[in-house]
This record gives structure tokens, C-alpha cells and sequence, in this order.
């Protein structure tokens, strides 16, 4: 049979944490070699943010928990630990998949206290990474928010995005749309060790690309910079001017910081693929989760010109996020932001 586990009694050694999040069936595909994805039924759509967030959105939906893309560094990895899976390999390869998202989100947004503020796509993990080919519970989120006068953003390092534009496109007629899209690391062999599941640099340059000519702006989440290792002025400097070929219109900046578990699942990376770097991410980390704020101090001073070089100034403005604030906010919503 194409599924495993089809039925829906069938035995799929869920794990308590899972049946607590509505689980109804787990499976498996060749397509997909190496992922189990868990499909539950969600009682809720929408996350909302702590009153006092300053972010340019007030509510996330998140489709996924866990994400194929595998990115070493991802801070959202923490979150897997909720349903008792851990933060490393199950949280690339244990996804979990809300099913009936788009019918929830329409009830909610139906409902006469909903008072239309912005919502954000791909805080916690990517809406467009693989599963999301097999799912198409994009299009269906997309046209609850446009039926509904939700104004919306995305943030993706998914290229499957590029299926959806024609959607986005008709959305943006009605309501505000904004696209952001992931892309820190310019050179494709160290991309392939560090974000393992993700579309090439070459492949995500291409849609931001496709965005553009279907006339959105599209801001660059160049996050997380990983010190030591794509922090040079020759791979930032390479970098912008890829993305303004691309027709970028702004980037947004900030250092990698490795928060709980995601800081040992790193590491470990570190430890065998740049053993020589373990020594200087001890003193530029200390035993905390972010950068020391010279080295922050550092970045922006190289960052900075470069922008301005490329001009990628934007309409988003460029900056340096501070991803302290970013995080806590999201966090303290019960979400984790996977910007990048």
C-alpha cells in the first residue's frame, strides 16, 4: 500500500505527547524516505502574540511542528520537545501536520470579535517545506485570510511557494500581502551541511526572483549570520549582490543565537565538520544562547556598508534584528519564530 498505517486504528507507536495534540494516524511515503508525518485534528488556528509585542503582526498560524528542512540552527527546535520528541533528529524527521487548519482557521476568522489584524505564516516552521506538496493546506489558509479581509505575511525557504503565486497574487487584491523569503548562506556545499532539506541558494534566488516579476516586494531574511563560518565580508558582500540581482528590495539581519536544546544539536554539527571553531564559539557564546553584544556591535559596522553598497535599503528598511525581543515575544506566545 502507497501509506503505511492507513487505518485508523491502526498501531503507530504515537507517543503520549502526540496524542495529546489530537493525533489520528501516522504514516509514512517513499517519497519521503526518513520522515513520519502525524496527522492531527487542531482545536485552534490562530496564536495570538502578548499585547505588548512590537512585531509587525499580532497572530501566527503554523500548519507544521517539526520541519524537513533540518536546519541545524533552527530555534523553533524546542518546541518538539512539548509532545516528548526531541529537539535533534525528530524534529526533522517526526512532522507533525495539522489537517483541518484551513476549516478552523475559517471558523475563527468568521467570528464577530475577530477584528482583522495581521497574521504571520512561518513563525514557528516553514509552511512551504516539503510536506506541504503532499498536504496543500497553504491555499486553503490563504483564501480563509483574503475571504475574511485578513491582511498576512510569509516567511519561506520553501520554493513551493513559487506554486502558489497566481493565489497570493488574487489575495493581494483584497488585502495586504507581504513575502518575506530565508536565505543566509550563499554557498551551496556549506548550505547542504548546515540546512540540510532546504531548496538550493541558486533555487531560492530564482523565486525571489518569480516573486518580484509577479510584482510583490520581497525582504531577505539574511538570519541567522553563523559566526566564523558566514560572516565574511566576502560571503556577505557575495550574498547582497546575489539578492539584488534578484530583485530583493530589503534584507534583515541578525547573528545566530542557539536557545536550549538547539544549542547542543549545533554544536555537535560544529564538533565535526569545524572542530577548530568549538574553542571560539565557547568565549563568543559563554553559556548563554546569543552572541556577546561586541561581536553584534561588529556586524553591523560590516553589514551596514554593504547594504548601502547594494542598495538594499528596501521598503522594509534594513536592520540588525534583535533577535532577543523577536524570540521572547513569540515565545511567550506560545510559538517559537523560525526566521530564517
Amino acid at each position: 500500500m502507497r501509506w503505511s498505517g492507513q487505518s485508523l486504528d491502526a498501531d503507530d507507536g504515537a507517543l503520549p505527547g502526540l496524542e495529546r495534540a489530537g493525533l489520528v494516524r501516522s504514516v509514512q511515503t517513499p517519497e519521503f524516505e526518513g520522515i513520519t508525518f502525524h496527522e492531527v485534528l487542531c482545536k485552534s488556528a490562530l496564536n495570538k502574540l502578548p499585547e505588548e509585542s512590537t512585531l509587525p503582526f499580532s497572530f501566527t498560524v503554523n500548519a507544521f511542528r517539526g520541519c524537513s528542512h533540518a536546519c541545524r540552527y533552527c530555534f523553533a527546535r524546542p518546541s518538539h520537545e512539548y509532545l516528548d520528541l526531541d529537539a535533534g533528529h525528530d524534529f526533522d524527521s517526526q512532522v507533525v501536520v495539522k489537517t483541518n487548519i484551513a476549516a478552523v482557521l475559517r471558523k475563527e476568522l468568521a467570528r464577530k470579535s475577530w477584528k482583522h489584524e495581521s497574521v504571520a505564516l512561518g513563525s514557528n516552521t516553514d509552511p512551504y517545506q516539503r510536506a506541504e506538496g503532499r498536504y496543500r493546506l497553504m491555499p486553503g489558509i490563504i483564501r480563509a485570510l483574503t475571504e475574511s479581509g485578513t491582511p498576512f505575511s510569509i516567511l519561506t525557504k520553501g520554493t513551493l511557494l513559487r506554486r502558489d503565486l497566481p493565489l497570493l497574487k488574487m489575495a493581494a487584491t483584497q488585502v495586504d500581502v507581504g513575502i518575506g523569503v530565508s536565505l543566509a548562506i550563499n554557498d551551496p556545499v556549506l548550505q547542504k551541511q548546515i540546512e540540510p532539506g532546504t531548496p538550493s541558494p541558486r533555487a531560492r534566488l530564482e523565486m525571489i526572483r518569480a516573486i518580484t516579476d509577479a510584482g510583490f516586494s520581497c525582504n531577505v531574511m539574511v538570519a541567522p549570520v553563523i559566526p566564523f563560518l558566514t560572516d565574511s565580508n566576502e560571503h556577505l558582500d557575495g550574498l547582497f549582490a546575489a539578492l539584488a540581482e534578484a530583485g530583493a528590495t530589503g534584507v534583515t539581519v541578525f547573528p545566530m543565537h542557539l536557545r536550549g536544546s538547539t544549542r547542543g544539536w549545533f554544536l555537535n554539527l560544529l564538533a565535526e565538520e569545524h572542530p577548530a571553531l568549538i574553542r571560539r564559539y565557547r568565549e563568543l557564546y559563554g553559556r548563554g544562547a546569543y552572541v556577546t553584544p561586541e561581536y553584534k556591535q561588529w556586524l553591523k559596522k560590516r553589514v551596514d556598508p554593504l547594504v548601502e553598497r547594494h542598495g538594499l535599503g528596501g521598503q522594509s528598511s534594513h536592520r540588525v534584528a534583535p533577535a532577543q525581543r523577536i524570540e521572547r515575544e513569540l515565545v511567550g506566545a506560545g510559538t517559537a519564530l523560525t526566521l530564517f
